[in-house]
């Protein structure tokens, strides 16, 4: 991503792994200001999460069809318990969860590669 190489194996930070819902962004809030500072864009791959340092990447997981994603948190959410990420519009899409809405996903915190 950028020209930086990213693993999912802990290199001496914290290794988290977690399951559960994730939902996306409604359009609405397309040119909102998110908890980062930056503005909200539909098309860029970035999600909200509780906990995980604003700037992380994270892999996302649909365990439906496997498909996967990577993002960058850059806003904190969700809001509604029973989720682990809010994710933008772009990153549901290449995730295939348009049309459901919310889907069941793993997310892992990715580890920048140092050379």
């Amino acid at each position: 991503m950028n020209g930086k190489k990213y693993t999912n194996i802990s290199t001496g930070s914290a290794h988290y792994e977690k399951t559960g819902k994730a939902s996306y962004y409604h359009q609405k809030f397309h040119g909102n200001r998110t908890a980062s500072g930056e503005i909200y864009n539909s098309t860029k791959l970035t999600a909200a999460h509780r906990t995980l340092p604003i700037g992380t990447h994270v892999l996302v997981t649909n365990l439906k069809n496997n498909r996967q994603v990577v993002v960058r948190i850059n806003d904190r959410g969700p809001f509604t318990k029973s989720r682990v990420i809010d994710l933008s519009r772009s990153a549901a899409s290449q995730l295939g969860m348009i049309s459901s809405g919310v889907a069941n996903v793993k997310v892992e915190k990715l580890h920048l590669v140092r050379n």
